[in-house]
């Protein structure tokens, strides 16, 4: 069985990594603090092979309609293989691996992996989008977009866009979705969710309740009207 997860950088998907390799799950190697499968640098080009075939239609939207009509073209792929070679390369009986770039070219990994258990993440945009993250400037992926001065605006823009490009791909055969926030308050139930899908027990790791909520004691901007349909559709009040 091989696992990925979808989700944006500062959504919380280290616990999920953590929690896979606890598990028992190979995650590639070497992997840094956040689960990260390292080193990155092929996924990132990657995603700037896919981002030629993304039409940016103005505000928030974009038109997805290349990449998810096209299959993946033989650069892209030979990329990702190099990647992901010591997960592709391991007799491990369960493998995967977890970065937040693979959100951004999602629609391309179902279609070289269908068969794979994929794993949707996705956190308060409001929490998500209070912290630096690679993915916070799309420009440095070749994703066009309104660039903004306000880093924290640009950050919306980032997270609007995984979660449109993540609405846009057709489900694959396999598909779990988690919030973060059911991962710290409501573990065990999570992990049940978790042991039904993949099959395999799960590990407990150690959450922190101090990491949902955040920004409530932030005293920049961190809600933006973009998200609002979002957070309902996820349930997230506001």
């Amino acid at each position: 069985m091989m696992i990925t997860v979808i989700g944006r950088g500062h959504s919380g998907t280290r616990s999920m990594s953590h929690t896979l390799s606890a598990s028992g799950v190979f995650m590639g190697e070497p992997l840094n603090g956040s689960g990260d499968l390292l080193p990155p640098e092929k996924m990132y080009d990657a995603c700037r092979v896919f981002a030629k075939y993304v039409e940016y239609k103005g505000g928030v939207e974009w038109d997805f309609s290349k990449v998810l009509s096209m299959e993946p073209v033989p650069e892209f792929i030979k990329l990702i293989e190099d990647y992901l070679v010591t997960v592709l390369n391991s007799v491990s009986e369960n493998k995967g691996w977890k970065i937040p770039e693979t959100t951004l070219v999602y629609p391309w990994i179902v279609k070289m992996f269908p068969d794979i258990k994929y794993i949707h993440w996705v956190r308060d945009p409001r929490d998500c989008i209070l912290n630096s993250h690679k993915t916070d400037d799309l420009n440095d992926f070749g994703i066009n977009y309104t660039k903004s001065k306000d880093i924290r605006e640009n950050r919306a823009y980032s997270w609007k866009y995984q979660r449109e490009l993540m609405k846009a791909t057709p489900d694959p055969k396999n598909l779990l979705k988690l919030r973060f926030e059911d991962m710290v308050f409501n573990q065990d139930e999570t992990l049940k969710k978790l042991e039904d899908y993949l099959g395999i027990k799960m590990a407990k790791i150690e959450m922190r309740t101090d990491s949902v909520g955040r920004w409530k004691e932030d005293t920049g901007k961190y809600m933006f009207d973009i998200f609002k349909d979002d957070m309902k559709e996820c349930g997230y009040e506001f």
